[in-house]
């Protein structure tokens, strides 16, 4: 299959291509396959044969719904990946080095290795290039158990609720029952998005908190996901559990004129053509009063009367630098 000058020969090149397109769908019809690698369809079959015979499960099913199919076997054949996937892997195991999950950085590094050492001189020298350009920063404080992420990941495939174990940022423990939906990284951490079955409404879950239970609660119908999107919902979660401090603010503004001056993930809510209501929150008052500021239009406080003891601190301090008695 591979010649005396090193290079592969037509026929093995068209078994790496068949197996290249089998992996890329679910299945396959015949006719499809033939008209990819532009042989005949009992070209095709041939060339299946030889695949099986290499340790390649492929399923074929007869009849006008059937088709080829890649199923996964008890062994592990070699992949094949062509050179924009193989990059890609490589730069998610560099990442995986220093991520989050426990146990993964020697791991990852042996995986990069070996990948490293099949691949051709010129995607080697593209991987040496980012390397020499690139810093990793290890990641930071607690790392997942990669045992609950792959639990996790397998409850939302399979759509079976868990129940698990949870401590909170002050040490507080309790019991939880969620239907899980989405995994989502997020600065350095892995947050489950899930609709909690006993406070019946969407909440967010740090991944390194959890200590599962098993069994697996019952299977579930996965429910529709607030308009918002899982990963909006994660990003507000977040940013709203680290604020120490918090306001909520009319703005005389269009939601779409306040929205473009915010951090991403801060809730705004429509009132009217003109008007809307924000959720702000930060360390303290003083901050949240500058923030406001940057809306560049009129806003309405309600309560908080620290927030608005600063705001006045602040208005002043701006007259004084205007010159204004």
């Amino acid at each position: 299959m591979v010649r005396d000058d090193g290079t592969v020969s037509d026929h093995a090149a068209r078994l790496l291509r068949l197996l290249s397109l089998l992996q890329t769908r679910r299945a396959w019809h015949g006719p499809e396959l033939a008209q990819r690698l532009e042989v005949t369809t009992r070209t095709v079959r041939q060339d299946i044969s030889r695949l099986r015979g290499l340790g390649y499960l492929v399923h074929a099913e007869p009849g006008p719904a059937g088709g080829y199919q890649l199923d996964a076997g008890a062994v592990l054949p070699p992949l094949v990946l062509d050179e924009d996937e193989a990059v890609a892997v490589a730069i998610g195991l560099r990442a995986a080095a220093a991520g989050p999950v426990a146990g993964m950085e020697e791991a990852s590094v042996r995986a990069l290795l070996t990948l490293e050492r099949v691949l051709p001189s010129r995607l080697r020298h593209r991987l040496k290039a980012l390397s020499a350009a690139t810093v990793s920063i290890a990641a930071r404080g607690p790392v997942v158990d990669p045992g609950v992420l792959v639990a996790v990941a397998a409850a939302i495939r399979d759509h079976e609720s868990v129940r698990f174990d949870y401590t909170t940022h002050d040490g507080t423990v309790s019991s939880r029952r969620a239907e899980p939906h989405r995994l989502i990284h997020l600065r350095g951490r892995w947050y489950l998005a899930s609709h909690d079955l006993d406070r019946d409404d969407w909440r967010t879950f740090r991944l390194d908190r959890m200590r599962l239970r098993v069994p697996n609660g019952p299977r579930f119908t996965p429910r529709q996901e607030p308009a918002e999107g899982l990963a909006a919902l994660v990003e507000r979660n977040v940013s709203r559990a680290t604020w120490g401090y918090r306001a909520c603010v009319t703005v005389h503004a269009p939601a779409s004129h306040v929205t473009g001056r915010l951090p991403f993930g801060i809730h705004v809510e429509a009132l009217d053509a003109t008007s809307c209501r924000v959720e702000l929150g930060a360390d303290d008052p003083r901050e949240l009063a500058l923030w406001l500021g940057l809306l560049d239009a009129d806003f309405t406080v309600s309560g908080t009367p620290e927030l608005r003891a600063e705001l006045v601190a602040v208005g002043e301090r701006y007259l004084r630098a205007a010159g204004s008695p």
